[in-house]
């Protein structure tokens, strides 16, 4: 029993500084949203947390939150969000890794625009993103 549980405490050590270790980002493409889904092909994170579906224009400032999923840390593909609100072909939306920190439940989305909870995370200051039109 002893090993069993030394090998599973090792195992989790060695995921953790494997999501540690790799850089965050966001992989998607202009997609269509008709069917009021917008996902990203690849997502990596260094710890559990949100992919976060903002509007935004041509400033390239997030704007309202539109949709979320939650992300696993380490590599994610295929992450799906649904949208809350309509979206039009010509919108822009910005795909952002949100942190888990802060808030006051797990497992529960409880960011709003400018809160530190469950807030985007900034890797030497920088958001970590992607910009997206709809199709």
């Amino acid at each position: 029993m002893r090993l069993v549980i030394v090998a599973a405490v090792a195992a989790c050590v060695a995921s953790s500084a494997w999501a540690e270790g790799m850089n965050p980002m966001v992989e998607a493409m202009d997609q269509d949203v008709s069917n009021g889904v917008v996902s990203a092909s690849k997502i990596v994170a260094q710890e559990n947390g949100w992919m976060v579906v903002h509007r935004t224009d041509a400033s390239g400032k997030p704007g309202p939150v539109v949709g979320y999923a939650p992300l696993r840390a380490g590599e994610n593909m295929d992450v799906a969000a649904l949208l809350q609100e309509d979206v039009q072909p010509g919108d822009m939306l910005m795909l952002m890794i949100h942190s888990e920190a802060g808030g006051m439940k797990t497992g529960v989305f409880e960011y709003t625009l400018g809160a530190t909870e469950d807030g985007p995370i900034k890797p030497g200051g920088s958001l970590v993103m992607q910009t997206i039109t709809a199709d």
